[in-house]
């Protein structure tokens, strides 16, 4: 009898769109994915265009346009700065990419329902890529709430606390009204994760947002309490102004994966002392793609992130993360769920945006779940300004 012969599975071509921070961390995922292509980018830095070609022997742009143009290209990773994502998604998607873009989605909820339209419009699959969500311990969370095990979720908590506002900084990321500050740039992580263990459906968000060092003129602070419809209460912290590290109370890992030092402290605000705008701007350079500084993902994710301290208190029990896992504190024990390191979050990114364009798998990280996000960002800032509850209007479920 002869044998079947096994239908190969079919290859995403993906480009990049910005070789940044963002871009240039992907890069280890894409290569990780056994049906995923890394064929081209656009960069407007010749030197970032070189290296890329000669690494990968990949396409190269100067423009997005070009790069959406390519029939080299089957989906586009977005990894330009915040105001710009609407442009560049309408753009991948009127050429008939499929699209993962980074986070926040945008600025405005009206952008975000273009750019969810646009990729409706041409049949496309749009993710946003909140990737703290995707880490395998947040996911682990998620099953076990879902389980229903310890009863129901009653209280989520992330709390994180870091040197965010005096890292090295692009005057876009300093400036709140093109999307910067934590609020933008981190609050979407953590709403992310909040509302993926707690099913998604915030009811109102009560916050307050800082702005505590008028030389970085954006929130390098916010204190945020979410009720969700279920009755279950969150809050999220975040302080970036350098002192206290929350890292001290995840065994010393960050949000990166590695073990970090924990006595250095303040260099951070020191370095940004001693520099002016101009040569932070070239610092922040370095940590992008080829760069002096740019972070090698690929070898330095020893651990499963951190991304501050996040606590889940159910009826019958607590969960946590621990250095390998989860610890899952149940009405007769405490015990411990080892979870592959393999995985990241990163990869689980890429996976999803295979499955939905080859498998049918709806995505969980659409536009209109990523459209929920940025509008619990913008309830944080809104309430922050009238000191008052704001109810929402556009949230969404999980798809589990």
């Amino acid at each position: 009898m002869a044998h079947l012969q096994r239908k190969e599975s079919p290859v995403l071509r993906i480009g990049i769109a910005g070789l940044g921070i963002a871009g240039s961390s992907i890069i280890p995922a894409f290569l990780k994915h056994p049906n995923v292509q890394l064929s081209a980018a656009a960069t407007r830095s010749k030197e970032r265009r070189e290296k890329f070609a000669s690494d990968y022997q990949a396409e190269t742009f100067h423009s997005i346009e070009e790069l959406c143009q390519s029939s080299s290209v089957d989906a586009i990773y977005i990894a330009t700065p915040t105001e710009l994502h609407t442009e560049h998604v309408l753009l991948a998607a009127e050429n008939k990419k499929h699209i993962i873009v980074e986070k926040p989605m945008a600025i405005t909820l009206e952008d975000a329902d273009k750019m969810i339209e646009a990729a409706e419009k041409n049949g496309v699959v749009m993710i946003v890529g909140h990737s703290h969500s995707f880490e395998p311990p947040i996911r682990k969370i998620r099953e076990i709430v879902r389980s229903g095990e310890l009863g129901e979720v009653r209280m989520i908590h992330n709390w994180y606390f870091n040197d965010w506002i005096y890292r090295p900084r692009t005057p876009e990321e300093l400036d709140t009204q093109l999307g910067g500050g934590v609020t933008f740039r981190q609050g979407s992580h953590q709403f992310d994760i909040i509302r993926l263990i707690g099913g998604g459906l915030i009811r109102s968000v009560r916050a307050m947002t800082g702005v505590w060092d008028l030389t970085r003129p954006t929130e390098g602070s916010h204190t945020v309490f979410l009720e969700f419809e279920s009755g279950a209460a969150a809050t999220a912290v975040y302080n970036g102004y350098d002192h206290f590290h929350s890292t001290e109370l995840t065994y010393g890992i960050s949000e990166g994966g590695p073990v970090v030092s924990t006595d250095v402290y303040a260099k951070s605000r020191r370095t940004i002392d001693q520099v002016g705008r101009i040569e932070e701007s070239q610092i922040k350079s370095l940590a992008g793609y080829g760069g002096s500084r740019a972070k090698q993902y690929d070898h330095a994710e020893n651990h499963h992130p951190f991304f501050g301290l996040t606590v889940v208190s159910c009826e019958k029990g607590d969960i946590r993360q621990s250095p390998n896992g989860l610890y899952v504190y149940g009405e007769d024990k405490r015990y411990e769920i080892a979870l592959p390191a393999a995985a990241t979050g990163r990869d689980a990114v890429i996976a999803e945006l295979y499955d939905a364009v080859y498998n049918d798998r709806p995505p969980v990280h659409d536009g209109r779940w990523a459209k929920a996000n940025l509008e619990v960002c913008l309830a944080v800032l809104e309430s922050s300004k009238q000191r008052k509850e704001i109810y929402l209007n556009y949230q969404t479920a999980v798809t589990d």
